[in-house]
Parts: structure tokens; C-alpha cells; sequence
């Protein structure tokens, strides 16, 4: 079978960011295939992607690669947000999903050129030492303090082994800022609202969002360009948390300085605030990720993070105004059927009876 387009595999293409970047993805010509990977169904409405029910770590993922022939695969489904799983959980999707990735990708005779990593500037770290912006090269200045944290550095660490062993695949590691967005769920976007901003008494700090259309923007270039390296995705500039607050028209929740965490945790148990440890530390210390590396390869912003503010605070009232309706979508395809029905399953001309023979 000749390979003409672009074959691409997603993975987490039942969560949030893999079904946006599968629904980017299809409106190109050039990509032929794409199928996507996830424990759950995508909940969004696919036209040409292929789904094939995998556990969390991705442990079917090299018959997937071998299968289909892909040359990219987009690593979506890093978990970014603590409150949504236990800790052993996080570090088998984190870290051995991603080993599990990797090793399906630099496997010997893999037709795979190109691997894409959603990550996040959690990787940097927060601290009072820090400085105003984290570069790409910026170290941290201590050690991990989360398992979030923990899980997102280690899975780096194979990132990177894999990029100096592989030096035929174009790696490329995105790092991204907070998110903001009327679609996706998050520590800021769930507590801002439900109408509250909790804060740390004493301090106000300098915080950077970036819109959920930029980082659905940003993946698809570096799908479609050729961007080996490491590059912070976040919108341009810092925003006061107490800004944050007033534009959205959210209530302060002063948390005490001292014993923030356990306060914090008494908070989460009413359902009213979500924040979890890493995000505490931003509350204290914010961060900025310099963002210029990737424009100036030539991706542009659609917003600032004072405007993913502003979009996210007047998207809400919309909502609350008219109402929304969420519609989804299903597959029930397994594995077994997908290998043995599925176009986008590459079949060699020996097992093909319908082949030419001279």
C-alpha cells in the first residue's frame, strides 16, 4: 500500500484537547489518517477520526504504530490538574504512559518521524527565588514539591533521553501556561465559576493565562511544522490575581499564610474551590514563561493573557445568560475489530489477496 498523506496518532482523543486537536486535524488535507487513542469515547463529534479503546499507559500503543503506519504521534493526555487522580494513577499515566509512547515510537523499523508533547510550566516550579520569567532553559530552583510536579519532570527526563537516542524524529515539547476557556474544566476555570477566588493574605501575584483556542493553535503547528525543541506556550504578559478576580467578578477567599494547604483542603470538601497544592504556590509566587521562542518560528497568539481573561469572564456570562447545551458523540470500535477492519490499518501487498502479481 503506497503512503501518500500524513498519519497521525493522538492519544487521551477521549479527553478535552485530543478531540479539539483530532477536529483541527481533519479539516487538513494533507493528514490521511488519524486515529486516537483513550480509555473513554471522544466527546466531541469526529467526522474521519479512527477511536480504539486503550488502557492509560498506552500498553497497546507499538501494534497501534505498527498497524497504522503513523509518522506523528501528539501526546495529549499528560495530566496537568492533581485533583483528578490518586497519585500512583497520575504516575502510571504521566510517566509510564509516556515511557510506553516512546518506546512504541523508537522502536526498530517505526515509520514514526515526529512526536509532539502537550506538557506545562509546572515543570518550572514556584518558588520566592524564582525569577520574573522562566526561559526555556531556566532550571528550577528546587526540587520538585508535588506529585504533579514529580510526575511531569520525570516524564521530560524521557523525553529528552528519547530526542538525543532518536535524532531521526523531530521531538517537540510544549510547555503550557494556565488555561482559560467557556470549554475546558480547570483548577482557575471551575473555581472562578462557581464565582470565587480564593487568595493567600499578603500577596497578589503576577499570573499568565492562555486561551484554549491558542493551545489547540499551537499544537496543530507544531503538528504541521517541523519544530524540534522545547517551547513555552502561554499569552503575552502577567496579570495581577486581584485583576483576575474583578474582571471575572469573583468573590476573595483569603486563605492565611501559614497552614494554606490545610485550609485549602477543608475548602475543597465544600466543592466550592478546586485548588489544588501546585496552584497554591502560584497564588504565593506566580510565574511567567517566555513565550517568544515559538513566535518567532511564526505562531501567533489569538489573545493576550489579559484577553483569555477577558474572553473567559464574558463567555461565562453568555453562558449564564442563554444557557449551553454540550452534545457527544460515541464509539464502541475494540481493539480487535480496529486491527482487522479498520482503513487506516496498513496492509502489506503478502497478505493482500487482491494484489497484483507479475
Amino acid at each position: 500500500m503506497e503512503i501518500l498523506g500524513r498519519r497521525v496518532l493522538l492519544t487521551g482523543l477521549g479527553t478535552f484537547w485530543g478531540g479539539k486537536v483530532a477536529q483541527s486535524l481533519e479539516s487538513h488535507p494533507d493528514v490521511d489518517v488519524i486515529v486516537g487513542m483513550d480509555v473513554t469515547e471522544p466527546i466531541v463529534e469526529l467526522e474521519r477520526t479512527e477511536f480504539v479503546r486503550a488502557d492509560e499507559t498506552y500498553s497497546i500503543l507499538s501494534r497501534i504504530v505498527e498497524a497504522t503506519q503513523v509518522d506523528t504521534i501528539v501526546h495529549t493526555f499528560m495530566v496537568v490538574d492533581s485533583t483528578q487522580m490518586r497519585t500512583r494513577r497520575l504516575h502510571e499515566i504521566n510517566v509510564i504512559g509516556t515511557m510506553n509512547l516512546l518506546a512504541a515510537a523508537g522502536c526498530a523499523g517505526t515509520p514514526v518521524r515526529r512526536v509532539i508533547v502537550k506538557s506545562s510550566g509546572l515543570v518550572y516550579g514556584c518558588s520566592g527565588r524564582d525569577p520574573l520569567w522562566f526561559s526555556e532553559e531556566t532550571p528550577r530552583t528546587e526540587l520538585p514539591q508535588t506529585a504533579i510536579e514529580e510526575s511531569l519532570v520525570s516524564a521530560e527526563g524521557y523525553l529528552r533521553d528519547f530526542a538525543q537516542d532518536n535524532p531521526h524524529v523531530t521531538v517537540t515539547l510544549l510547555r503550557f501556561s494556565s488555561v482559560l476557556g467557556n470549554d475546558i474544566s480547570t483548577p482557575f476555570t471551575e473555581t472562578l465559576s462557581r464565582g470565587f477566588a480564593p487568595s493567600i493574605f499578603g500577596f497578589d501575584p503576577q499570573l499568565q493565562f492562555i486561551d484554549e483556542d491558542d493551545v489547540v493553535a499551537a499544537i496543530e503547528f507544531a503538528t504541521s511544522a517541523d519544530v524540534p525543541g522545547i517551547y513555552n506556550v502561554a499569552g503575552d504578559g502577567l496579570i495581577p490575581w486581584s485583576e483576575v478576580a474583578k474582571i471575572c467578578g469573583a468573590t476573595n477567599l483569603a486563605l492565611p499564610p501559614i497552614g494554606t494547604e490545610f485550609f485549602a483542603s477543608l475548602m475543597r470538601r465544600t466543592g466550592l474551590v478546586k485548588f489544588p497544592p501546585e496552584v497554591l504556590q502560584l497564588l504565593r509566587f506566580g510565574r511567567g514563561i517566555d513565550n517568544s521562542r515559538l513566535k518567532d518560528l511564526g505562531f501567533v497568539y489569538k489573545y493576550s493573557s489579559l484577553g483569555a481573561v477577558e474572553r473567559f469572564a464574558k463567555t461565562r456570562r453568555l453562558s449564564k445568560a442563554i444557557g449551553e447545551s454540550q452534545k457527544s458523540y460515541t464509539y464502541d470500535k475494540d481493539v480487535e475489530s480496529f486491527f482487522h477492519h479498520s482503513p487506516a490499518v496498513v496492509r502489506s501487498t503478502q497478505s493482500d489477496s487482491t494484489s497484483d502479481t507479475f
